[in-house]
């Protein structure tokens, strides 16, 4: 789980049905361009709209498809620990090599509330790495870091998918590992825009929505500031900074931000000709044909080399 974790899409047919056979060859054009672990059922994944059955389906054929080659880590995000730990039991009997969860969400918590559901969820499957996933603008928790720093000391938390939006928050929870001495705890960084910085402040990789779209940029980009050349990765980020302004093409007004943000990375993979359909689910609004001719533009001017 370090380096480039790409959150997987998950593509529908034009009937809104799961499109496993593009599911797989997407998987593959990832592995292919040199990502080193691939993360099903996040937010990208469109996860909070698929069924039980759908998960277990996406969980075993992007397991089967990466035989081995990268781990799959697999979301198991729900609103409550019994309805989280169901879909473990199902990570864990369709392959999964480890698990990412969020905070419970919905219902009032406290922070101690939040600790006993991670620790609930790890005690569900101990022999898999889980990752906390921090995304208040969907859950509406901050987590809190010496509350991180404290399960990772108990082992039961692996590492921190970091989608808050705060540098300031990042670097001190990478501060707080280091202090703690936990040099084997990770922290990814979910901002695709923001990776050299991130980097600089003490991750250990990436989960770009974006890197769907263009995952050998990731890749470098990473490899790059891995091996401490800031000055080149700085170059490289402003060119997938730039392409990442597909996500701000979709009308504000009409579509929310998975819509603009997923979406725009659909049409883009469909213009690349990975993806058959732009299809996301109901009840989000599609792109104009004028917007996706925006889309399919800045996607073109980025020169997004094929693995």
């Amino acid at each position: 789980m370090r380096g480039v974790v790409p959150p997987v899409l998950t593509p529908l047919t034009e009937a809104g049905e799961v499109d496993l056979e593009t599911l797989r060859a997407h998987a593959e054009r990832l592995i292919k361009a040199g990502v080193d672990a691939l993360f099903v059922l996040g937010s990208s994944s469109e996860a909070v709209f698929l069924t039980r059955e759908n998960r277990r389906a996406i969980i075993t054929a992007t397991v089967e498809q990466a035989a081995g080659r990268v781990p799959v880590i697999a979301g198991v995000i729900d609103a409550t620990a019994p309805r989280v730990i169901e879909h473990v039991a199902d990570a864990v009997e369709c392959g999964a090599n480890g698990l990412v969860a969020t905070a419970p969400y919905y219902v009032r918590i406290s922070g101690t509330e939040i600790a006993n559901h991670f620790r609930l969820i790890h005690a569900a499957a101990p022999e898999l790495p889980l990752f906390a996933y921090n995304i208040p603008v969907s859950v509406h928790t901050v987590l809190d870091i010496a509350d991180v720093i404290t399960l990772a000391r108990e082992g039961v938390l692996a590492g921190v998918k970091d989608s808050g939006g705060s540098d300031s928050y990042t670097r001190n929870l990478c501060d707080a590992r280091d202090k703690a001495g936990l040099s084997d705890f990770v922290v990814l960084t979910g901002s695709e825009t923001t990776v050299d910085m991130d980097y600089l402040a003490g991750v250990d990789g990436v989960v770009p929505g974006l890197g769907n779209v263009d995952p050998v940029g990731y890749v470098e980009l990473a490899r790059t500031l891995a091996a401490g050349d800031f000055a080149e990765g700085k170059k490289q980020q402003a060119r997938l900074t730039e392409l990442m302004t597909i996500t701000a093409v979709g009308d504000a007004p009409r579509m929310g931000g998975s819509a603009a943000g997923v979406g725009s990375f659909k049409v883009a993979l469909k213009h690349l000709g990975h993806f058959p359909s732009l299809k996301m689910f109901d009840p989000h609004e599609p792109f104009t044909d004028e917007e996706i001719e925006k889309i399919n533009a800045i996607v073109d001017a980025a020169q997004i080399r094929e693995p």
